[in-house]
């Protein structure tokens, strides 16, 4: 084909091997020890993850007669890999159309060739085109100067026939040359012109736009107006996330959009009622007038992306020196100790009582002090006042600055380097980040829970035996350096897993139930639901863990049972005390651990946000139709649907032709 228009160069190894797997994996006829696909192959191949609602498997196998170069109805190794190549031009969309129409393929198409496949492929029932209207002898000359149409001249011919086609179904619906056809009719030109582009949404409501106006009636500006938004939705994305990402509540206006747009681009691109229209449809589900990026999402049909991968990558960051690194490494855990300080305040009280429950056994005469934890809040407030649920609190806040700023840190850094170039991260991935970030906490927490839990517990023990209660410093002047180590392992058998669970589940919830993203930041209350049900499963989970490590860390009283180890206290305590003693106060340390964890990370986002380190928070891009491939026959599947985009901008049902119709110069199925 003289397509006049150089190839951007051959397939790489890589590439051809690609080739090569697909073709093998679908290619279902085999002739002399060579293998062919057939049309149903092909489709297979180019088109795997399709439903076939959108576009038909007919359409895809327009595609086929493309690659088809022999015209046999069967497709060898060279002829897909060709195919494969040609989908990877960045002009691959009009080359495939230029084939199509060039079927005499002399690398020029006339006028009769146009006519002879469009006519064949919008269908009978379609309203027909004017092949003698003025807009294509522009083109193509009038009947004494008929001239031919190179490829440059075709790709200018395609862009502009929508246009044509659009004003010649409005005069078709519009008899009496009022300049207003009815809302329906309205509908059923959008749909025969850019029904592929919408989204299903958009398409039901398209006769509401008469309401914007109060009127029954839609004008020739209206459906202009509609037309250019949709040939600008490109850069109606540029302006809305550029608009949204200067906005402080992630949310924008039709004025904030005007005035961006006014910013943004050197000439004016988009009227009043363009704008109008914008924010019509994106507001189906959100009258407010303040709309953010997921409300803009529902404009488009989300099966059409870019026909290759577009990365946004992040501005190269500075390289800064060691003052900068102490002052970021500071920032950071001075915002993770005020959050954990916060989350551990709010909680404690159920923390003591946890940990009175656990330490209660209730096989020893006289030991059974509390029914339940409901018994044990009220008792400690009888007899030790309301500071006595806060006894302990004092070394507890002193260990939470590096317990959590160690925590965060390590799971960040675990995720940054778990992660691919992609920015995708797998579950195993994410569980051994937790991990990490677990077992990195305990050098900082073993000491710390050990003094708090003997605290909690002295309050009980001096009301009973009328003793005088031991502050921390006299507790850490006895147990030593290797005392404050002690049940370190059980600690880690709790904290690893506690971990491991909660930091996916967190980052779950926030992408996948929330939808959290660039231009959608959480709002305080679904940080904190995010963080509180993370919490649940991950304290629940560990309660045996935690119940071996308060007995370990516990000093026994007289009659008591006193434990060697993990093995002998999980033994010591199901012979004694039953399986359920296991999952003791396991009730009060999901109503602790869930609540602090959800105030913790709250605070601590809200922080990171209000004063970023920076002085700039990160920002980054996502598109209007969300998601990219991630494997390379994804890829090839985006671009084969996407090399259908310009035939159906030629006609939405094109591909779909009756059996019996006949075009010249394609091969038969």
């Amino acid at each position: 084909m003289a397509s006049e228009n150089p190839a951007a160069g051959t397939a790489n190894a890589a590439s051809i091997e690609r080739y090569k797997r697909i073709f093998d994996r679908f290619a279902s006829i085999e002739k002399n020890g060579q293998k062919f696909m057939t049309r149903d192959d092909f489709v297979n191949a180019i088109a795997p993850g399709e439903d076939y609602k959108r576009l038909q498997r007919s359409q895809y196998g327009v595609l086929f007669d493309v690659a088809d170069n022999s015209k046999q109805g069967l497709l060898s190794l060279s002829d897909f890999t060709v195919f494969e190549h040609l989908l990877s031009h960045p002009d691959a969309e009009y080359e495939i159309a230029f084939r199509l129409f060039d079927t005499a393929g002399s690398g020029k198409i006339t006028r009769e060739q146009f006519k002879q496949i469009l006519s064949a492929n919008i269908g009978k029932d379609a309203i027909p085109f004017d092949f003698e209207c003025e807009w294509l002898k522009l083109y193509t000359g009038n009947k004494d100067a008929v001239h031919d149409m190179a490829y440059k001249e075709f790709t200018q011919l395609l862009k502009g026939l929508q246009a044509e086609r659009l004003r010649q179904e409005f005069r078709f619906y519009d008899t009496q040359t009022t300049g207003y056809i009815t809302p329906d009719e309205f509908k059923k030109v959008i749909v025969d012109i850019a029904g592929h582009k919408l989204s299903v949404q958009v398409l039901d409501h398209l006769p509401t736009l008469c309401n914007l106006y109060s009127s029954n009636k839609i004008s020739f500006a209206n459906v202009m107006a509609f037309y250019n938004v949709i040939r600008e939705m490109d850069m109606v994305e540029r302006i809305i996330r550029k608009a949204i990402g200067d906005s402080k509540d992630g949310t924008v206006t039709k004025a904030d959009f005007l005035h961006t747009a006014a910013r943004e681009t050197r000439f004016s691109l988009f009227t009043p009622m363009e704008a109008d229209i914008i924010f019509h449809f994106a507001g189906l589900e959100n009258p407010s007038g303040k709309l953010t990026i997921k409300d803009f999402f529902r404009l488009l049909e989300s099966k059409w992306e870019h026909a290759l991968p577009v990365a946004h990558p992040a501005a190269p960051e500075a390289k800064h020196g060691v003052i900068h690194d102490i002052l970021k490494g500071s920032y950071g855990f001075l915002l993770g100790s005020i959050s954990g300080a916060v989350g551990a305040t709010v909680v404690y009280p159920i923390d003591l009582v946890k940990t009175r429950m656990q330490n209660q056994r209730s096989k020893v005469v006289g030991e059974l002090l509390y029914k339940n934890s409901v018994d044990c809040f009220k008792k400690v407030i009888r007899n030790e006042g309301v500071l006595g649920l806060y006894r302990g609190l004092g070394p507890q806040l002193v260990g939470v600055a590096p317990e959590k700023a160690i925590k965060l840190t390590m799971n960040d850094f675990a995720r940054r380097n778990l992660t691919d170039k992609d920015g995708n991260i797998t579950i195993i991935g994410e569980l051994i980040a937790g991990g990490v970030a677990g077992g990195s906490q305990v050098v900082f927490t073993n000491p710390l829970e050990i003094v708090k839990i003997r605290l909690q517990v002295a309050g009980e023990a001096a009301k009973s035996l009328d003793a005088p209660r031991p502050g921390a410093v006299a507790i850490v002047r006895t147990l030593g350096i290797v005392g404050l180590y002690k049940g370190a392992s059980a600690c880690l058998l709790r904290d690893i897993p506690f971990s491991a669970i909660y930091f996916p589940v967190y980052a779950h919830l926030k992408k996948d139930f929330f939808h959290e993203g660039p231009e959608h930041r959480l709002t305080i209350g679904e940080l904190l639901i995010a963080g509180a049900v993370a919490g649940m499963p991950a304290a629940y989970f560990t309660t045996p863990a935690d119940v071996i490590k308060t007995r370990l860390q516990v000093e026994a009283k007289k009659g008591q049972s006193s434990y060697t180890g993990i093995r002998d206290a999980a033994r010591k305590i199901y012979h004694e005390e039953g399986f359920r003693a296991f999952f003791k106060g396991g009730p009060a340390r999901v109503l602790r651990s869930s609540p602090q964890f959800g105030t913790t990370l709250m605070v601590y986002e809200i922080l990171q946000r209000a004063f970023p380190f920076d002085g700039q928070p990160e920002k980054t891009q996502q598109a209007l139709t969300p998601g990219t491939p991630g494997h390379s026959e994804d890829l090839s599947y985006l671009q084969s649907k996407n090399a259908l985009k310009i035939l159906l901008d030629v006609h939405y049902k094109f591909g779909i032709v009756p059996p019996n119709a006949k075009i010249p110069g394609v091969a038969s199925p």
